[in-house]
């Protein structure tokens, strides 16, 4: 393999695996899954927050109360991701889109932006430092639909907030029942 196409490939993988670490702190706050998310982190990494400035694993509890006390189902997505690489530290944007109901309430629809400093130590690529910017808190209403439709899009499960949600099943099957 010529040196431009090793430069590539480690550049490519990388940028993959710092990826991955901000997909999988997403789907570690929706799932409430505290191991998952501190996999995005390195130990002694600092999350700023806005409301709160915490280390890693003490953010990850914070993280998780505040959602189960406060929203019944949670959604963390990125986009428009760019990432600085700069030997074994690397610096990304990228913007979040955040929904969580609220029982009894209004949706909460909210956007912002992560900022964060990876390290890649011993091999591993994790958060070191992250600014998360809170640019916008809205409220929306959910959709007007029939009782019996609303219970058949969920009907599917198990939608859980843990490790028991179909998102875990290995393999995934399908109920041979639903069908038809």
């Amino acid at each position: 393999m010529d040196t431009s196409l090793e430069a590539t490939v480690r550049e490519l993988a990388d940028r993959q695996q710092i990826e991955a670490a901000l997909l999988r702190y997403c789907r570690g706050v929706d799932r409430r899954d505290k191991a998952l998310m501190l996999s995005a982190y390195h130990p002694d990494a600092i999350d700023d927050h806005g409301v709160v400035v915490l280390e890693a694993e003490a953010f990850c509890d914070w993280a998780i109360e505040f959602h189960d006390t406060h929203n019944g189902v949670t959604h963390h997505a990125i986009s428009n991701l760019t990432i600085d690489l700069d030997g074994d530290t690397a610096h990304s944007e990228c913007y979040y889109t955040y929904m969580g109901t609220v029982p009894g309430g209004p949706t909460q629809l909210c956007f912002g932006r992560y900022v964060d400093r990876h390290e890649r130590r011993e091999g591993r690529w994790a958060i070191a430092a992250r600014l998360c910017f809170n640019e916008s808190v809205n409220e929306i209403s959910p959709a007007t639909l029939p009782e019996d439709y609303r219970r058949l899009l969920t009907s599917n499960g198990p939608q859980t907030l843990d490790r028991n949600d179909a998102s875990y099943w290995r393999p995934l099957t399908i109920d041979p029942a639903r069908r038809g």
